[in-house]
Order: structure tokens, then sequence, then C-alpha cells
């Protein structure tokens, strides 16, 4: 299982990477691994901003459907639209091709509540 180690995690299996104010938000490596084949992403086309622990919308597997959450507040910047078309690269690029919404971060200071590669490791019991 991939766990890089430049993001931040939530216990909710999003991550975090963050390049200055911008964070990207996707789900991960575990987290894809346990909904399967990804059918489906739906996010608000017009959701304009996120707060920290709120829903920003759904992920459609074969299996299930699963709330993501934000792992900070902050406004939207970019929805990732390839996955409109193909869902699956959350599957098979959790980190890369499979982002899924990209933020300005209002309050950079949240970033100190979420989880570090090994405190997510830990937390999965590896």
């Amino acid at each position: 299982m991939n766990i890089p180690e430049n993001l931040k995690y939530t216990k909710d299996h999003e991550w975090i990477k963050v390049d200055g104010k911008i964070g990207t938000i996707g789900i991960t490596d575990f987290a894809q691994g346990e909904l399967g084949d990804i059918v489906y992403i739906d996010i608000a086309p017009d959701l304009s901003e996120l707060t920290m622990g709120e829903s920003l919308g759904t992920i459609e597997a074969v299996k299930t459907v699963s709330d993501m959450y934000a792992p900070v507040s902050g406004k939207v910047l970019e929805l990732n639209k390839k996955l409109n078309d193909e869902p699956q690269l959350v599957n098979t690029d959790p980190y890369g091709e499979g982002w899924i919404i990209k933020i300005e971060l209002s309050n950079a200071s949240q970033l100190n509540d979420l989880l570090d590669a090994a405190a997510y490791n830990s937390q999965l019991g590896h």
C-alpha cells in the first residue's frame, strides 16, 4: 500500500498535498482499495467553499457509496473534470491523476490537525 510521506491525511482516508496556499485533495490508496472499482464521483458543480470535516461530495463504487470529507477549509478552485469520464483514475492513480479537488486554504493551521504518513499508517494497524 502506498502512503506518500509528503502528504497529510485524515482519519477518514482523505489526503491533501499543499503547495503554498493551494491544497490538492483526494482519497488514499487504502480507501480506493476498500471501495473497489470506482464508477462515479459526485461533487456539486457549484461548490465554492469547503469547511473542515464537512462532506464535499460522494464517491460511488460498484459495492457502495461513501462520503468524502474536507480535510481543511478553503475556497474551491478546481474540480478534476477528468473524473467525469474516467472515475477509475482514483483507483489507478489516487495520488496523481486521480486527485479530486483543489482549494485555496483559508486556515493553514488546520493542517496541524491532520495525520502525517507514519500516524496514518499506524491508524491502519501497520
